[in-house]
C-alpha cells in the first residue's frame, strides 16, 4: 500500500497528512504532485545537517527521519542567549531553503514534544517544562501509535491529564513505556542520545563578522583558536592528543582537518605548525564565517618547566616527540611506529607494531623473556612474504652452497646453523609457503660480504626436492 511519508505546507492545509494512503490523498486533491521517497538520500541529507551544525554546538545527535538534538549547554552565551542562538540557526536554514522550527528545553523529550506541537519559536525556562507540556497532545510523548490511540479513547487527550493519573494505574493499563517517556519530558529520568561525534567540553569557536578565504588569514585563525583552546587546557591541567579543526563555509560545506600527536600536548604554536601543511588543502568557497576546534582523548598533564640548565638532557616531549608528530601526520599514523618484541617462536609474529613514543607493554628480566635473544639474531629487514630461491645443497641437514634469488646468483662463503622452528599448534599455523612443516633457518653470508636469512621448508623426503626460502637481509 502506498502511503504518504512526507507532506508540504500546501499539502497540509488540504487535509493531507504523513501515514495517509496516496488513494484517499488523491481523492481529496486531485491536482496533487507526489515524488517517490528516498529514506536512504533523506537519511544522508540528515546526516549532512547534522555535520553542518556543528558550527552551534559539539554535541549533535540525529532524530530520523526530520529531527535534530543540540546539546547547548554552555554555547548559548556566544550568541549572546539562547532565543539569538535559535533565530540565527532557523534563519540560516530558511536562508538555505530548508524550513525549520526550534524549541529550547531542559530535556530531549520536552523539546521533541514542544518543537512539534508549541509555538513557532519556544525557549523553556528552566522549571518551565512540566507547564508547557500539560496542554499539548498525548501523541507529543513520542509513544507507540497504538498505546497513544488507547489513551486517547479513554478520554486524556493532553499530557497534564495523563500526569495527574496515579503512576501505579499507569502502568498496569498502559505498560511501563509510557511512564518512561513521560519521566524523560519532565526530567525525572534521564535519556541518552546518540551524537554524530563523541561531545567534549574541550571546544573552541571563531566567528567572523565578514567572511575570510586568504590563506594568509586561514593561518592566522587557526593560530588564534588553537591559543584559545590550549589557554583552557593549560588552566584544567589537561593536554589532548588529537586535535580536530573545522571550516565552516557559507554554502554549508564543512571543511575538516585533524591532526594527531604522540604525547599529550597543549604547546598552541606546536598545533597551529601541524596544520599548517593542511591549510593548503582547504577551499574557502564563497568565504568561511565560523571555525571550531575539538581537543580528543584529552587526560591530564602537569606543568613542566622548560629549561634552567641548557646542557641537560633534552626531554622526549621537547625533541623527539615533534619530529614523531611531524611524521605521521605527513605521512599517515600507521606509517610511523615502533617495533616491539612479542613472545613468538615464528618470525612473522615475533615483532609487534607499537605507537613511537609508548612505553613499552612489560618490563622483561631477561633478553629470552624479552624476546630478542642475542644468541639467535634476526635480520634488520623481514620480508612481508618469505620469497622463492633456487638452491644447490648437500643433503640433508646442509646449509647452501649457491642460491639464485632474483635472477642473480650468490655464493656462500659462511654458514650458520641450522635454527628449527616448528609450527605454533597452540596458535595459527604459519601462513606461508607450508602450514604444517617445521623449518630449518640459516644464516649465510656470499663472497661479497651480503647476510642472508634464509631457510628449508620441511624436512628432506625421497623424491622430494626441498623447497628453499628467503626470509629476510641482515644489511
Amino acid at each position: 500500500m502506498r502511503r504518504l511519508t512526507a507532506v508540504d505546507a500546501g499539502a497540509a492545509a488540504r487535509g493531507l497528512f504523513v501515514g495517509q494512503k496516496a488513494t484517499d490523498a488523491a481523492a481529496l486533491a486531485p491536482e496533487l504532485t507526489t515524488a517517490e521517497a528516498d529514506p536512504a538520500a533523506d537519511l544522508a541529507a540528515l546526516e549532512a545537517l547534522a555535520d553542518w551544525c556543528a558550527r552551534f554546538s559539539p554535541a549533535v545527535a540525529m532524530d530520523p527521519p526530520d529531527g535534530l538534538f543540540l546539546d547547548i549547554t554552555g554555547v548559548g552565551h556566544l550568541w549572546r542567549g539562547e532565543p539569538a542562538l535559535a533565530r540565527d540557526l532557523i534563519g540560516r536554514l530558511a536562508g538555505n531553503g530548508i524550513p525549520a522550527r526550534a524549541a529550547v528545553a531542559a530535556t530531549p523529550g520536552a523539546a521533541w514534544a514542544l518543537v512539534r506541537f508549541g509555538a513557532e519559536q519556544t525557549i523553556s525556562a528552566l522549571g518551565e517544562d512540566e507547564a508547557r507540556l500539560a496542554p499539548l497532545p498525548i501523541t507529543a510523548l513520542r509513544l507507540p501509535m497504538e498505546a497513544a490511540a488507547q489513551i486517547v479513547r479513554l478520554g486524556l487527550t493532553t499530557i497534564g491529564a495523563l500526569a495527574d493519573l496515579p503512576r501505579g494505574s499507569l502502568t498496569r493499563r498502559f505498560g511501563a513505556e509510557v511512564v518512561r517517556r513521560l519521566d524523560q519530558a519532565v526530567g525525572r529520568a534521564r535519556e541518552a542520545l546518540v551524537y554524530r561525534r563523541p561531545p567534549t567540553p574541550w571546544f573552541a569557536r571563531l566567528a567572523f563578522a565578514e567572511p575570510i578565504s586568504a590563506p594568509e588569514d586561514l593561518a592566522r585563525v587557526t593560530s588564534d583558536i588553537a591559543a584559545l583552546l590550549c589557554a583552557r587546557l593549560e588552566r584544567e591541567g589537561r593536554g589532548a592528543r588529537r586535535f580536530e579543526l573545522a571550516f565552516h563555509r557559507l554554502d554549508g560545506q564543512v571543511q575538516c582537518l585533524s591532526i594527531g600527536l604522540a604525547l599529550p600536548g597543549r604547546e598552541a604554536p606546536r598545533i597551529a605548525r601541524l596544520f599548517q601543511p593542511a591549510l593548503e588543502t582547504v577551499d574557502p568557497g564563497f568565504g568561511i564565517e565560523v571555525v571550531t576546534l575539538v581537543a580528543a582523548e584529552v587526560e591530564g598533564l602537569s606543568p613542566r618547566q622548560r629549561r634552567l640548565d641548557e646542557h641537560r638532557e633534552v626531554a622526549v616531549e621537547e625533541g623527539l616527540a615533534p619530529l614523531v608528530d611531524r611524521l605521521a601526520n605527513r605521512l599517515g599514523e600507521g606509517a610511523v611506529w615502533r617495533a616491539e618484541a612479542f613472545p613468538s617462536h615464528a618470525p612473522e609474529r615475533a615483532v609487534a607494531r607499537r605507537p613511537p613514543l609508548s612505553a613499552p607493554s612489560s618490563a622483561p628480566s631477561s633478553a629470552s623473556a624479552s624476546g630478542w635473544d642475542p644468541e639467535r639474531p634476526r635480520p634488520l629487514r623481514l620480508f612481508r612474504r618469505p620469497e622463492p630461491i633456487e638452491v644447490v645443497a648437500p643433503v640433508p641437514d646442509d646449509p647452501p652452497i649457491l642460491f639464485r634469488w632474483r635472477g642473480s646468483s650468490h655464493r656462500v662463503r659462511r654458514a650458520e646453523g641450522p635454527e628449527r622452528l616448528a609450527r605454533e599448534w597452540w596458535r595459527r599455523p604459519f601462513e606461508a609457503p607450508d602450514a604444517h612443516r617445521a623449518r630449518d633457518y640459516y644464516r649465510v653470508e656470499d663472497m661479497a660480504g651480503a647476510r642472508f636469512w634464509v631457510f628449508r621448508d620441511g624436512l628432506h623426503a625421497p623424491g622430494a626436492p626441498a623447497k628453499w626460502w628467503l626470509h629476510g637481509l641482515f644489511g
